[in-house]
Order: C-alpha cells, then structure tokens, then sequence
C-alpha cells in the first residue's frame, strides 16, 4: 500500500479509496460543469454556452493538427472528455486537499502513478484496438511493427513501451511534484511563528498560480500526444 493512501475490501476486491474518491469528485465536477454550460443553448452563443464551444474547438483544434478530419472527426468527444477530467483533476488538489491521521481522502487523482498509468494503459490499448478494426491484424502488424522497414520491429516493440512510461510518468511526475511542493511551502509557514507564516503567503500563492498553468500544460500535452499514438495506429506508415 502506498504511504498516504487507504485500501478498503469489498466484496473482497482491493479498492484504494485514496485514489477512487477524488477520481469520482473529479467526475462528478466534470460533469455537473459541462451539464450546467450546456444548458439553454441558442444558435448564437452567449455567456457559458461560449465557453464551452470553445473548449470544444479548442481540443477539435489539437485532433485537427495532427489528423485528417475524415479520421479525426470521431475522436471529437473522446478527447473533450478527456482533457476536462485531467483539467480538473489536476487542478484538484491546489483547489481542495483532505488528510486525516496522514491518509489522503481528496488529492489530485493524478498525483499518484497508478490513476495516470491506468489513463495511458487505456489510450494506448484503445490506439491498438482501433489499427486492427481497420487494417485488420495482419495489415495492423504490418503499418505498426514493419513500417517502413522490418528491421526495426525490436525498435518498434521497445516504442510501445516507452510511449507508455513517458505518458504516464510525464504527467503524473509533473502534478505530484508540484503538490509535495505545495506542501513543503505550507509546513514552512507552520514552522517558524508569523514570521514563516508571512514569508509563506506569496510563495503559496505564486506557486499555486504555477501549478494552475503546469496542470492546464500537461493536460493539453496528454491528449495531444493521445490523437498521435491513435493516428499512427489508423493511419499508414
């Protein structure tokens, strides 16, 4: 079990409530956020409704750069979906954070390795999935692995590695450092009386406003490099 987190058995599975609650908050948030900028929409937007159409230009935008609208097209809502969750969740934890007797009940869901490595597991087996729908497995094998040469298979199947490491460990290395400094900043302001306690202040502030462009960074880095690995899978060499 991770330091910090909380492992209860239902049924007699292992769930990590460190990691399941402030995923579903997440949710629920993302959720509740797209339902209420949805509401009343009108031909010509105004207020929340342009909001969220230029969310969805927005990440219509990153799948348009890297694909052909013929195959992009189809990942239009796959990839708003995924960019408000780990928006939010990697906004979380600046906005709310719960420790008690030091387990954590409410962080940044992708602060911990394994929600980011499950996202990247899941786009990446998605990726797959969707090369061998269309060419079939051996015309899949063939673009994936043989393309352009079949010498490079060994380099091909170490790829698939690294493009999930580097998914995974990009964001989650980003959002849990920034936290732990998030924390440090705030023990320090605890540690010497008012005089740590003012010095803490702007520090938190300035780099709570750093974490916000960090998080909003690597969400945008995350899908994008997802429409990449789905191109490359559906797309010939």
């Amino acid at each position: 079990m991770n330091e910090g987190a909380y492992v209860q058995e239902i049924f007699g599975i292992p769930f990590n409530i460190s990691n399941d609650l402030p995923g579903l908050l997440a949710a629920i948030i993302v959720f509740f956020t797209m339902f209420w900028l949805s509401r009343k929409i009108q031909l010509k937007p105004t207020g929340r409704q342009n909001v969220l159409e230029w969310i969805i230009d927005f990440t219509n935008g990153i799948i348009k750069s890297t694909m052909p609208s013929k195959e992009g097209s189809q990942f239009g809502l796959l990839i708003f979906t995924l960019f408000s969750f780990i928006f939010v969740s990697n906004q979380l934890g600046l906005m709310l954070q719960v420790n008690v007797n030091n387990i954590d009940y409410i962080r940044s869901p992708t602060a911990d390795a394994m929600t980011t490595m499950t996202l990247a597991f899941m786009v990446l087996l998605f990726a797959h999935f969707l090369g061998v729908k269309k060419f079939g497995l051996k015309g899949y094998i063939k673009n994936t692995y043989l393309s352009p040469v079949p010498f490079l298979l060994p380099i091909s199947i170490i790829e698939e590695f690294t493009n999930f490491l580097t998914l995974a460990l990009r964001l989650y290395g980003n959002i849990y450092s920034g936290e732990v400094l998030l924390k440090l900043i705030y023990e320090f302001g605890k540690s010497f009386g008012a005089a740590s306690f003012i010095a803490a202040i702007p520090l938190e502030l300035i780099w709570q406003g750093f974490s916000v462009f960090i998080g909003s960074i690597q969400a945008y880095v995350f899908v994008t490099l997802t429409v990449v690995y789905i191109s490359q899978k559906i797309e010939k060499e």
